[in-house]
């Protein structure tokens, strides 16, 4: 029950009777007052804020790690003395030895216990006969030093004519005797306190100086060592701490720590490489599984620490970044920089990137097929044109170009390719199948030249199908009912490409593809294994990878579905014997450089003017009436939304002359006068492909019904 709490409140009289009236004492309803805060409560919250302040943090950390430096700098010389009276360390570095497989290095150690355990014998019983020949020299010592004190003792009495003198010189000694008695039972009470804190304090200089505390209460400058040099030492720690018991086993079982397992660390570009022969027991797997917790082990991030497996057995190769030195771009592409660069498709490399050492990373593109797979985003594109332009340096060579992205990253190659295909649409499929169907009719003749005329040579003709998962999606089928798509026998772009991948190589008629995403459906078994050269950029999983790579690759350490999205743009995983790849190795990293859309164009025009004309064929006839709402739908694909600049882009390339001088205005008009007028989100203007085809469903059928009224 809730009580009244009441107050008396003194109201002074008013009016004429003021002098007389007496004062009203009204009773007022108090507010009950703010409940009480019981003390334990406010004490626990000014524990729970203390214990988590900072400096209370602080002095915490201070505390644990300045008792486990004393604590482990006990252990650490326990452990040196130890092994300095016994044969520990001669038996750690014999099991070292024999784990190895080092049956020499074992006997020279055994060799050496057996001297050392001699040594010890001989000097324990040197000690068994030291007290009576310690005896007898105290006692000869003695008579020899009283003779001399009273032989100086005589001396003197002589000279002073005093026989008192004779015993001065043994009175004297027994003094200073005496006197170091004093000293010393002066000096043994505090000796007795001061002593053991000098043994503390040595104790923790030797924990200190080793840093013999975890990681969590060292200072904040040594616990944020990001990017500090390798040592044998870390590299060491961090293989022991991996969480792999045989091999922490070893390395404690080994007498030099585990220096043994490693090779020499190499500078190697903007990091470190270091071989690491595994002890036994421990397989490369293990090692290559915990690839995250060895790059937090040496101080570094996942993406800067590689490790692939070399051509010896047991031994795994670690490549360390310099800290942040991937997040730095790598320069020009000579391309750019070296304007009288020209080309040699038969013995040239085309300069694409560097290795993760710094090197050039040159690809040979001689009779190979090559397949650039990533999600989105990542540089694919631009990472498959920079192939293209080295090559077109060349001018015995020829390009067909179908681009079904379609958004103008091709157009370059206008008046230089004989073929440019550019667009997103079924229809666009359809001609790119048609041009590599037409490819394989140019391969035929050849072979059937080749096989009149062995000595025919022909001039290299490459075929480029970017964004080649929507040719394997497409549905279209065409009057015989044979599907444009999928990876049946009846297939025709499918089969198409593999033709191409069985005998075009030997005409040099060759086929390169870009996909994203690769899966079963879009980027069949037989067409990605059918590539000489394999790239891969970022990928989602391991499953992906292996599907751009191959298994060989995955298993050797090649790891595209560990490169960043988004940060490791450009950056391939290329498996290819067109590459220079480490011996023992099955794939390389190269970061390739990135040539934008006017250096393109600079490039193309020094391979337009070694050529005498080339005229390109588009596919898409613009000749004809274009219909703006049913090619706006068209380009919007299977997207739900498309940026409007990506809209006009398309449309550009679909039908440069009806289009190219489109502004976002008529873009808007046509759009709004379907009721299908594009829509702001996240401040960008976007074009809505369910109100485009809503709007074009709807036109159609008004038109029926005008036309059957």
């Amino acid at each position: 029950m809730t009580e009244n709490v009441v107050r008396l409140v003194k109201t002074p009289p008013t009016g004429p009777q003021s002098d007389v009236t007496p004062t009203v004492l009204t009773v007022v309803p108090d507010a009950p007052p703010a409940p009480l805060v019981p003390l334990w409560v406010r004490s626990g919250r000014a524990v729970k804020t203390a214990v988590t302040h900072e400096n209370t943090k602080s002095a915490a950390r201070a505390v644990a790690r300045h008792s486990l430096y004393t604590f482990n700098g006990g252990r650490i010389v326990a452990r040196r003395t130890w092994d300095g009276k016994t044969g520990a360390r001669y038996e750690r570095m014999i099991r070292t030895a024999e784990a190895a497989g080092n049956l020499e290095a074992a006997e020279e150690w055994e060799e050496r216990l057996q001297r050392f355990r001699q040594a010890r014998h001989h000097r324990r019983m040197d000690l068994l006969h030291s007290p009576v020949e310690a005896a007898k020299g105290l006692a000869v010592g003695t008579g020899v030093g009283i003779g001399v004190l009273v032989a100086l003792g005589v001396v003197m009495a002589i000279n002073n004519h005093d026989v008192t003198d004779v015993i001065t010189p043994l009175k004297a000694t027994i003094e200073f005797i005496a006197l170091l008695i004093q000293i010393v039972q002066v000096v043994w009470g505090p000796a007795l306190i001061i002593g053991p804190l000098l043994a503390l304090l040595a104790l923790w200089t030797v924990g200190s100086n080793q840093q013999a505390a975890p990681q969590w209460a060292l200072p904040a400058n040594i616990r944020s060592s990001e990017g500090e040099p390798l040592t044998p030492s870390i590299v060491v720690k961090a293989l022991r701490d991996l969480g792999v018991p045989a091999l922490r086993n070893a390395i404690k079982d080994m007498g030099d720590a585990g220096a043994s397992m490693l090779g020499p660390i190499r500078i190697a570009g903007c990091g470190v490489e270091v071989d690491v022969t595994l002890p036994s027991g421990v397989s490369t797997i293990e090692v290559q599984q915990r690839r995250r917790k060895l790059a937090e082990n040496l101080t570094r991030h996942e993406h800067e620490v590689f490790i692939t497996i070399p051509e010896a057995a047991r031994t795994v190769r670690l490549w360390v970044a310099d800290s942040g030195a991937l997040d730095e771009p790598i320069g020009p592409s000579p391309l750019v920089t070296d304007e009288t660069m020209t080309a040699d498709y038969a013995k040239g490399r085309a300069p694409w990137g560097q290795d993760l050492r710094g090197d050039a990373a040159g690809l040979s593109l001689y009779q190979r097929h090559v397949l650039v797979t990533g999600v989105s985003n990542q540089g694919k594109t631009a990472a498959l044109r920079a192939l293209a332009l080295w090559a077109a340096l060349d001018k015995r060579v020829e390009f067909r170009i179908a681009d079904l992205k379609g958004v103008g990253d091709w157009d370059v190659f206008d008046n230089l390719a004989t073929v440019l295909i550019q667009g997103p649409t079924d229809d666009h499929v359809i001609q790119a199948t048609e041009m590599v169907e037409a490819a394989v009719a140019e391969m035929n003749r050849r072979i059937g030249e080749r096989l009149h005329n062995p000595q025919a040579l022909f001039d290299p003709l490459i075929c480029i199908v970017d964004e080649a998962q929507k040719a394997f999606m497409c549905p279209a089928k065409d009057e015989d009912k044979r599907p444009y798509g999928g990876a049946k026998a009846t297939s025709r772009y499918f089969m198409g490409v593999r033709e191409i991948h069985n005998q075009g190589r030997v005409v040099d008629v060759l086929m390169w593809q870009g996909t994203q995403d690769p899966t079963d459906q879009n980027l069949p078994k037989l067409v990605r294994e059918g590539a000489h050269t394999r790239a891969s950029l970022a990928l989602g999983t391991e499953s992906q990878a292996v599907m751009a790579l191959g298994e060989k690759a995955i298993n050797g350490g090649a790891a595209p579905h560990l490169l960043r999205q988004g940060l490791d743009k450009g950056t391939l995983v290329v498996a290819s014997d067109g590459i220079d790849i480490p011996k023992g190795q099955s794939s390389i990293t190269v970061r390739t450089h990135f040539i934008d859309d006017d250096e393109a164009k600079a490039i193309t025009d020094r391979a337009k003017a070694l050529r005498d004309g080339v005229t390109t064929l588009h596919a898409i006839d613009t000749g004809e009436q274009r219909d703006p709402l049913a090619d706006i739908a068209s380009v919007l694909g299977n997207a739900p939304r498309v940026l409007t600049r990506d809209v006009l882009q398309r449309l550009t390339a679909l039908d440069a002359d009806a289009y190219s001088t489109w502004t976002n205005g008529d873009l808007k008009r046509v759009l709004e006068a379907h009721g299908a007028e594009p829509y702001k989100s996240d401040g960008l203007m976007n074009v809505n492909a369910e109100r485009v085809a809503r709007a074009l469903a709807n036109r159609d059928d008004e038109g029926s019904a005008s036309a059957t009224g």
